[in-house]
């Protein structure tokens, strides 16, 4: 072939088979400011664009979906972002080829060739086609503002209009709920509707009173309502720095709790960490479909039911809310109807009983419900619940097959019946007379060792005395350490009668024995739910250790502030009362993470304990030692504090080197600095720091999302900005949580513990309240009014 074929050949596959250009790809954008009846007709193939006077917004043709074929007629951002940010769209639903054309008639009529958003829009003679600064496309009466599609804009009046997500299973009606249109089922709604979203970043609501505040409230930024695929509505702004626009509202932060996310049968599973979601089967399923379920056994005559914890199926018109004394009511319910496909229970004492009915349809699974699904499968299933947490922690009791032998035959004997209880009797008798001489010697042995160390005037019910050699076989030789604190070590042993115990070896404790068994006395008639017991101790050859209970739970820091394994210490830190034996590194676990609810349960029950202490015992007590690691977790995690009562046995100068030598200087109050006299206000001040950690999740000398210097960082400063100059409680919830916080069911309860720590945490001892007072306004019988904004109290006040 020669060189001519072979270049005619080539020309002829490049002009024929590349890909055609776009009419936007051969001809430079033509900008109008305007367009009216004497202009031609408007077609994609001009690459034509009107733009509003401020050049913010453009409107005209753009591709559908990157097709370079199909267009639809629009209103977005002019050069802010690529691809194109639409605000507006006239024909989303039926875009239209390169033969597409908008114009305007002689009469004053919009001529579109789709059906559109312009309807039948009309205005005088010689009216054009206007795009104003705030983004509303105009002409005469009709305006884009009054039709808009999945799009807010600032200033825009919503009234009631209706938005629809772009793939229409979503919609906000009447300017206050949320729909998923293929049931028509609402599963959000304010009881006041949004009337306009302002510049500021204010979303303003019908009536004016109410208003709700975007992340970044204040700078007047390009910003935008908007209802997403997903379901959720929110509001963007664009970031000028980095060129993206980002959150900074939305009405659901848990995605799951949008209806239609996963299919019937399917369970929606809620990854805080990325934002997504994803559908998984329950046990006895199979999948039909990415989001959908159905059963792997039909069920027969015989079911069984699988607990199912943390989930709930919202179900709609299916469910069937009944009142139910237990579980076994509420599963005999269940069993009654042949349509029942399980029941749910709540296990807060109210009767809570919910059958679902002929389908399960919006399951999730959530730490902040409080619900458990008891799913009915057929008997022969053989799958097993992984849906498991708090309810199986707690379980504390284990069935117990007991038999009784069956009752001898009657006799007829009266003489062997009278000999036996004759003998019965002789051995109770004897037994009674040999157990006194028994507690009579043991009486008078204890009784001159009484009265040999002047310990005649103990009373009877004081702790239990144990000899060292007693609590080295109970610890086998000290071997097993569980904690160390600032008084001293702590171990694990286990008593002759099967009692599990923790033994504190005590160190530097002054005064002679008289003095601390006095003190010992003392602390072992502090008796309260939320209070550590102490049953025993022991003075001898020099050692001074005490015995108390073992809590199993091991200390409320392990749960609060990292992952902490079950069955081990951290090798960072070690609690001053850890309850936690070393267990092998394949059985570790991770501990669950504490809802709201039982949060709230801690911080009140701790608020009570040490309000016991300050004014309900005899002998009021400073604790001055108040800290995660003081406070123990019972089996139903209920909080213990303990290390009460240790501080009398040191001096002031001790308890605060020894609080340095933990790292924890951050709980201690500004009286210890200073040459103030101390006060059970100290106590006040350091619960207010642990009540704030409590909601953060985090350690109060350990920076957050702040962009203050480190050696200026004070968390309770932060915090205080963040919920009353900012209006964004959000932002100070522990991050592990934050998900599962509802503002309806746990803002009134947030609130309370945030106000009432920033009561505790006043720089001045006289401005704190009591600690009764701190348990009465977490309870919410006080009310709470603003506090001022706690100041770090080792600065002079120039630098505060």
């Amino acid at each position: 072939m020669s060189l001519p074929s072979i270049l005619f050949s080539l020309f002829f596959v490049i002009f024929f088979f590349s890909p055609e250009l776009t009419s936007s790809q051969k001809l430079p954008k033509k900008i109008i400011s305007s367009f009216s009846a004497s202009n031609p007709p408007w077609t994609p193939a001009q690459n034509q664009i009107l733009i509003s006077p401020n050049n913010t917004f453009a409107a005209g043709f753009l591709p559908s979906d990157g097709s370079h074929n199909r267009f639809v007629f629009s209103v977005w951002y002019y050069n802010l972002d690529s691809p194109a940010t639409v605000v507006w769209s006239a024909n989303d639903d039926q875009p239209v080829d390169s033969s597409g054309q908008l114009s305007i008639t002689s009469a004053g009529e919009i001529n579109f060739t789709a059906p559109s958003g312009f309807g039948t829009a009309r205005g005088a003679r010689g009216v054009s086609l206007l795009l104003h600064d705030n983004g509303s496309l105009a002409f005469g009466r009709w305006e884009s503002f009054s039709n808009p599609t999945d799009t807010i804009l600032p200033l825009q009046p919503i009234n009631g209009t209706t938005l629809t997500s772009k793939n229409g299973k979503f919609k906000f009606l009447n300017s206050d709920q949320l729909i998923f249109t293929r049931k028509n089922d609402s599963y959000w709604s304010l009881d006041q509707g949004i009337q306009m979203l302002d510049e500021t970043g204010v979303l303003n609501q019908i009536g004016g009173n109410n208003r709700m505040y975007c992340s970044d409230y204040g700078p007047k930024n390009l910003r935008r309502l908007v209802i997403d695929n997903d379901g959720n509505l929110r509001v963007y702004t664009f970031d000028r720095s980095s060129g993206n626009w980002t959150a900074v509202w939305q009405a659901i932060y848990q995605l799951c709790h949008v209806h239609g996310t996963c299919g019937n049968n399917s369970i929606c599973m809620y990854d805080a960490a990325t934002a997504k979601t994803s559908c998984l089967c329950p046990p006895g399923f199979r999948k039909t479909s990415p989001d959908s379920c159905e059963r792997k056994t039909p069920m027969s005559g015989n079911t069984k039911f699988l607990s199912l914890d943390f989930v709930n199926f919202t179900g709609g018109a299916n469910q069937t809310d009944l009142k139910a004394d237990n579980v076994t009511d509420c599963q005999k319910k269940c069993l009654n109807k042949e349509n029942c496909l399980g029941f749910m229970m709540k296990y807060d004492g109210t009767g809570y009983c919910v059958l679902q009915l002929e389908t399960l349809a919006y399951g999730f699974w959530s730490p902040g419900t409080e619900t458990v699904m008891f799913l009915r499968v057929d008997s022969s299933e053989t799958d097993v619940s992984n849906f498991t947490g708090m309810t199986g922690l707690m379980e504390t009791s284990c069935p117990v097959r007991i038999t009784l032998p069956p009752p001898p035959s009657e006799s007829k004997a009266t003489a062997r019946n009278i000999a036996i209880i004759s003998t019965i009797f002789a051995a109770e008798l004897i037994s009674g007379v040999l157990f006194f001489w028994a507690f009579l010697k043991k009486y008078i042995k204890y009784r001159d060792m009484a009265r040999t160390f002047g310990l005649e005037v103990m009373p009877a019910v004081g702790p239990k005395r144990f000899s060292f050699s007693e609590l080295k076989d109970a610890t086998k030789d000290f071997s097993e350490k569980i904690g160390r604190g600032g008084y001293g070590d702590v171990y694990r042993g286990k008593l002759s009668d099967g009692r599990s115990v923790a033994v504190k070896c005590l160190k530097n404790v002054a005064g002679g024995d008289s003095e601390f068994w006095a003190e010992v006395t003392i602390i072992a008639r502090m008796h309260h739910l939320n209070l550590v017991r102490l049953w025993g101790f022991c003075a001898e050859k020099g050692k001074r250790i005490l015995v108390y209970e073992y809590v199993p739970n091991g200390s409320l820091d392990k749960f609060l502030f990292r992952p902490v394994l079950v069955g081990g210490l951290s090798d960072k830190t070690e609690s001053a009362e850890s309850t936690i034996s070393p267990k092998p590194e394949s059985e570790l676990e991770p501990v669950p993470v504490l809802d709201w609810n039982i949060r709230y349960r801690i911080a009140l029950g701790v608020a009570r304990a040490i309000a016991y202490l300050h004014e309900e015992c005899l002998e009021w007590v400073l604790h001055c030692d108040i800290k995660p690691e003081n406070i123990l977790l019972g089996d139903d995690f209920c909080p213990k504090v303990s290390d009460f009562g240790l501080a009398k046995l040191k001096k002031k100068e001790e308890i605060m080197t020894m609080s340095r030598f933990r790292g924890t200087p951050g709980y201690i109050a500004p009286e210890w600095m200073r040459a103030d006299p101390i006060t059970p206000k100290a106590d006040v001040y350091s619960f207010g720091l642990v009540l704030l950690e409590i909601v953060c999740g985090a350690r109060n000398f350990d920076q957050c999302t702040s962009k203050v210097e480190s050696d200026l960082w004070f968390l309770p400063s932060w915090a205080f900005d963040k919920v009353y100059k900012e209006m964004n409680v959000e932002d100070i919830l522990d991050p592990r949580i934050k998900h599962s916080y509802d503002t309806r069911a746990h803002f009134e309860m947030v609130n309370r513990m945030v106000k009432t720590a920033m009561w505790c945490l006043q720089d001045r001892a006289d401005q704190r309240p009591s600690m009764g007072k701190v348990a009465k306004m977490l309870e919410g019988t006080v009310e709470i009014i603003e506090p001022k904004r706690p100041s770090i109290f080792y600065l002079p006040p120039e630098e505060q």
